[in-house]
Parts: C-alpha cells; structure tokens; sequence
C-alpha cells in the first residue's frame, strides 16, 4: 500500500510538474492570443519607463517591450505596461501576472538561479551611486560617517550599501522605504542626509526635485549593475524572442540600418544587412516569428543608439554619456552575437 501511495504521488507530482511546464511554455500563444503583451515596468523613472499625463509610457524599458510587440504584432503599441514595485516585481513575473520584466533590474547569480527566472540579457550597463545636497559639504561618500542613507527596500543597492560601508568601516543609518517615490520624496523632505540607487536613476530623480541644482552626484560608483529584461524559467522560445529583439537592435546599430533608412536597407547586398531584416535565411521562423521580425523593430522602435539617445542620452534630459554602453566597436560593452 505504501509503495501505491507514493507511486500516485510520484505520479501526480509528475503530472503536475509537466502540466507546469507545458503551461510556461506557450508564453507567444498566450500573448497572440491576448492579442497585447503584458509588460512589467516600474513605477516611473525618467529615461527608463515613466507615463505621461496621458498614460503613454517612455524610456528605454517601454522600448524594448514596444520592440517585443513590434516583432509579434507589427504594432509596438500593443503594450500594456503594469507599474510594479522593486518588492512585487518577481512575484508578478512568476505568477505570469506579466509576461515580461523591464524595468531597470540588476541581473545577479540568485536572481538567474533561485527565483526561476533568466536574464534575456544587458539592455544598460549601470552603477551604485550617491547623491547629497551640496550644502551637507560632501565631496565623497567615504566622508558619510555617521550618514543617514534613504534607500529602496528589496532592491540590491541595500546590499550594496551594507557590504561597502562595513568594508570601509563606516557606519550609518538606513532609512528604506518600499518604493522609489517614497524614498526619493523622504530624501526631498531631509528625512536623510543622501540618496543611493542607480547612478542614472539619481540623474533621473534629481530633475524631479524642486531645486536640481542644489544635489550633486558624488564621483564614486560602488558596484557592477547589469540591468536588464527578464522572464520566466521553462519558456526557452519566449526567452529567444526577448533576447534575440535586444540583440536586433544592437546589430541593427552597428551595421547602420536606422529607422530612418531601414526601407533602403532593405535593398543592401550586404548579407549580414539581409539577413537582419529577412530578405535571406528564414531566422524569424527560428523564434516562431515572420522573417520580417527585426525589420519591424527598427522601423517601428528604431536601433539600439536611437533608443539610447533619444530616453537617456543627448536627445533626452538627462543627456548620460553612452560609456559603457557604447557598441563593442566603440570602446563599450554592448556586444550581440551574429544573425547567421
């Protein structure tokens, strides 16, 4: 009898398991179906994913999820972006409450290992800074001693605040709240005497304060912060789809074919040109896409650089130096495999 129960159980358990995974694997039916895609961003950062008095989003986030559904549905409109708090984002994700996460998350060994998510990979390449009123007289963060410190909960740059103050033998105090509203208002209000997130978050937050001008951006950066879009485990065509977009507009960068000239391109005997925007080989098909899948993303989103330019870099207010996220060719990181 006891080795029939745990057969059934064996079984049921086995049952499940591949009902579960049958279920995470038909993510692109899913959203075809819907008819939109169900985009997890944040609860709004200049640059990065914020809605206008109207609800339209931008930034460079929303981009890479209207180049998902410029891909799928030949409409980069068909988004529904659902603003989610640093604490609620994976949660979200893995409910499939949303079917895809951008919005500036930094990708780390146990998020990509125990939270049964994967990383499509880096859409910016940023680091942990601090900001502080000029007239605190700050120069440095190593002159923090004895600092108050507002911060976001359930983000790593609490982590990041504890390991480098206990390295260099500081100490502080934290002051969490559990979003980046809250806590950009409380350091506005003097509840602390800085600020810590992304680097370009703190440029972002800063133009929303009543007087920019009387914060700086001290010069140190305390850690690595790869941030990019995520999904869920058990969906391997969906996490091609995601990563294969943010690799298309990379190429599409670096071989020159922009929004502007994406119709012209279409012409070029370049093969690797023609290979990009499906006039040879059948790579959509590969991703269960129409060969056509990249060509719609510049002509309807643009390349990796004007997305850049336009929500982060000279184009936009922040006007953030591309740096490390130039192209490979350029002295940066941004780097994305052939389309062969």
């Amino acid at each position: 009898m006891k080795s029939f129960v745990t057969a059934a159980i064996a079984a049921a358990i086995s049952v499940c398991a591949a009902s579960s995974v049958q279920a995470q694997t038909n993510t692109l039916a899913q959203v075809k179906n819907r008819g939109i895609l169900h985009c997890g961003s944040g609860t709004g950062l200049a640059g990065f994913g914020l809605p206008d008095a109207q609800g339209n989003w931008t930034g460079l986030d929303v981009d890479l999820c209207r180049a998902v559904a410029a891909a799928i549905f030949n409409d980069p409109n068909k988004v529904k972006f659902i603003p989610l708090s640093a604490k609620d984002r994976f949660t979200s994700l893995q409910s499939g409450e949303v079917d895809l996460l951008s919005r500036t998350t930094t990708w780390t060994m146990s998020r990509d290992t125990s939270l049964g998510l994967n990383f499509a990979g880096v859409n910016y390449y940023d680091g942990q800074g601090f900001m502080v009123r000029k007239k605190l007289g700050v120069d440095s963060v190593l002159k923090l001693a004895g600092a108050s410190i507002c911060t976001q909960q359930g983000t790593t740059t609490e982590l990041n605040l504890a390991d480098y103050f206990r390295a260099n033998n500081l100490k502080y105090e934290v002051v969490a709240f559990a979003s980046n509203t809250e806590t950009v208002k409380a350091y506005e209000s003097g509840r602390c005497d800085a600020f810590t997130t992304d680097a370009s978050g703190l440029y972002a937050e800063r133009l929303t304060l009543s007087a920019p001008a009387d914060h700086i951006v001290l010069p140190e950066i305390i850690s690595k912060e790869p941030l990019g879009p995520v999904v869920r485990h058990g969906d391997d065509l969906w996490l091609d789809i995601v990563k294969w977009t943010h690799f298309a507009m990379l190429n599409a960068e670096e071989l020159g074919v922009s929004k502007a000239n994406v119709d012209e391109m279409l012409k070029s005997p370049n093969p690797e040109i023609k290979r990009l925007l499906g006039t040879e080989g059948k790579y959509g098909e590969a991703i269960g896409l129409t060969n056509d899948w990249a060509y719609r993303i510049v002509k309807l989103v643009g390349n990796y650089g004007e997305v850049f330019e336009k929500n982060v870099g000279a184009g936009s207010l922040l006007k953030i130096a591309r740096g490390q996220n130039a192209l490979w060719t350029k002295g940066g990181l941004q780097y994305a495999p052939p389309i062969r």
